[in-house]
């Protein structure tokens, strides 16, 4: 049964040759092998074509298990497992994950090995760009599958490398796991030949040696060990790598502040700060296919999407920290910039008006934090709010912590203090005020079209900021820090970084630039922190997540491991 299902996986590899809905996937393998050179685009666009299956479980898996986010309730859903850390190998959006990486794969070793280097210049980029994808997928695969990269990675399993489909299929065993060290072996040997090679820049939807050289960036970022013990060689390999796309001033740069509070609406094509994006276009989607793509579960644009994950209390507490957000209409604000992602659904009553509340998080049985958004009252400066309905209703009269900003706190009936914000009402889903999230929508102002971003200009200066300090060269990492820090927040940067404060300023930043990217989670647990959660929502709020924890890796699927042809070795179960 191996066999055959090692034989169907290789045919599919050798099809599903598209980028745009193409009908590539029809040509016999006998016409590819008789001249491949006449069909390396097509080939190519098949390579690509795998990465757009493979997106959607990609930001699940790396965003929902962070604390960016939080969702209404329960679900039925397998991505839900990514969110509560209940792992399973049954699970059919990290097989997708798992067989759509390894078709990238598939498709790129093949082009590779039927095509021999220095036919030409332009073929040399075309398979230039095949050793950027296998790389690309080697490094997300080992990053979910793998322990992080500081633990014990010459003994710690990372995934298979397997390059191609071997002549003889019928009786074909694949090796099992490699290392976590020589997994990422494997991913930069290939975006260092994608550098060697690619010499065209097609743009930023497709590979380039930029592209190679931010995945680079990051790739020896995770293994430059914890701020408490850095690894010096890798951290330089990151500042050097980074260096080398910093210095593309003029192919890359930052959005200024205005451009990039749209960032979410702009194709990748017409984006400078985007090094690579994975191209999605409406022809793709057809009615309510745009309900199940990744922007899909943040929001509902124009009647699509289920919004039923809204931006967590522990990001919005992020963005105001220098200041408040107002996302009101009449009063609208936004003090950190990428606050513009964030659109709360204000209630209007059927004459359109809204209704002030006074919003806070309270804690309820269980040291459990719910949200609670009381009607105000205004009497001069006295502003009160009321709960519950007489004869048990409750009034409060609210304390100015900053009048300016409309930021008060409350005597609770519980005897606790809790500072909250005046704000209209915004409509709730179960017992959840909806923050939506936009930063995956919107592509062309097109709904929930998305192309996901892999690589930008602005993670590549985080990158870099990280590498330095890592370096103990606080004063280039402060530099590198506040060019994003203060795009978002005028006047906001930094004064000083050193030692004491450098890992928490940086991975603050990191937070805020690189949320909805699919980057977090690695991001917390690559660096040896434990993951918190304590903020209104159905996670465990009350137990965090530690660097060590067997459920920080996710299982190898169980359909691969049926149907490998070979031994495939299971993550640990506790």
């Amino acid at each position: 049964m191996k066999k055959i299902l090692a034989i169907i996986f290789v045919i599919i590899s050798l099809s599903s040759c598209e980028i745009d809905r193409e009908p590539f996937g029809s040509m016999k393998s006998e016409t590819i092998d008789n001249n491949p050179e006449a069909y390396i685009d097509a080939l190519l666009n098949g390579v690509y074509g795998q990465l757009k299956a493979w997106s959607d479980p990609m930001h699940r898996l790396g965003e929902y298990a962070g604390d960016n986010m939080m969702i209404r309730g329960s679900s039925t859903d397998a991505f839900y497992e990514f969110i509560s850390f209940a792992r399973t190998p049954n699970n059919g959006r990290l097989g997708t994950f798992w067989d759509n990486g390894y078709k990238a794969i598939a498709q790129a070793s093949n082009i590779i090995n039927k095509i021999p280097l220095g036919k030409s210049p332009e073929f040399d980029s075309k398979l230039g760009e095949c050793y950027y994808v296998r790389g690309l997928m080697y490094f997300y695969l080992v990053r979910a599958f793998g322990r992080p990269y500081y633990q014990s990675p010459e003994t710690n399993l990372g995934v298979p490398i397997v390059n191609g489909t071997p002549n003889d299929v019928i009786n074909a065993t694949f090796p099992d796991r490699a290392t976590v060290k020589a997994t990422y072996e494997q991913a930069i040997s290939d975006l260092k030949k994608a550098e060697e090679l690619i010499n065209v820049n097609k743009g930023p939807i497709f590979a380039s040696k930029e592209a190679a050289q931010a995945m680079l960036s990051r790739v020896y970022l995770y293994m430059s060990g914890t701020y408490e013990n850095p690894n010096p060689t890798y951290a330089q390999l990151s500042v050097d790598y980074a260096t080398k796309v910093i210095s593309q001033a003029t192919r890359y740069s930052l959005l200024p502040r205005a451009e990039f509070m749209k960032y979410n609406t702009l194709k990748p094509e017409n984006n400078r700060e985007t090094i690579f994006a994975i191209k999605r276009v409406a022809s793709e989607f057809s009615g309510d296919d745009h309900y199940y793509g990744i922007g899909g579960m943040y929001s509902n644009i124009g009647g699509m999407g289920w919004g039923e994950m809204y931006a967590s209390a522990k990001y919005i507490s992020l963005l105001n920290e220098t200041g408040r957000n107002d996302w009101r209409p009449d009063k609208y604000k936004i003090v950190d910039a990428r606050a513009a992602f964030i659109e709360p659904t204000y209630s209007q009553n059927a004459a359109g008006a809204f209704t002030e509340v006074f919003r806070f998080i309270k804690q309820d049985a269980g040291n459990l934090l719910n949200y609670a958004q009381l009607t105000t009252s205004r009497n001069g400066n006295v502003i009160t709010c009321v709960e519950g309905v007489s004869p048990n209703q409750v009034t409060y009269t609210l304390t100015p912590v900053d009048a300016a900003q409309e930021i008060y706190s409350i005597n609770y009936k519980d005897g606790k203090t809790y500072t909250g914000v005046i704000d209209n009402f915004i409509s709730l889903n179960r017992v959840y005020p909806q923050f939506y999230i936009v930063k995956c929508s919107r592509e062309g102002e097109d709904s929930q079209l998305h192309s996901p971003v892999i690589s930008r200009l602005g993670e590549v200066y985080l990158n870099r900021a990280e590498a330095y300090a890592k370096l103990q060269k606080y004063s280039e990492a402060l530099i590198d820090l506040n060019m994003i820090r203060t795009r978002s927040i005028v006047g906001g940067g930094y004064s000083s970084l050193n030692a004491a404060n450098a890992g928490q300023l940086i991975d603050k930043e990191r937070q805020l630039e690189l949320a909805y990217q699919a980057e977090r989670s690695f991001d917390v647990f690559r660096n040896g922190k434990p993951l918190t959660r304590q903020y209104p929502g159905p996670q465990n709020q009350t137990t965090d997540i530690a660097a060590t924890d067997f459920r920080v890796v996710y299982y190898i699927p169980q359909s691969a491991i049926n149907s490998y042809p070979g031994k495939l070795t299971q993550n640990p179960t506790n």
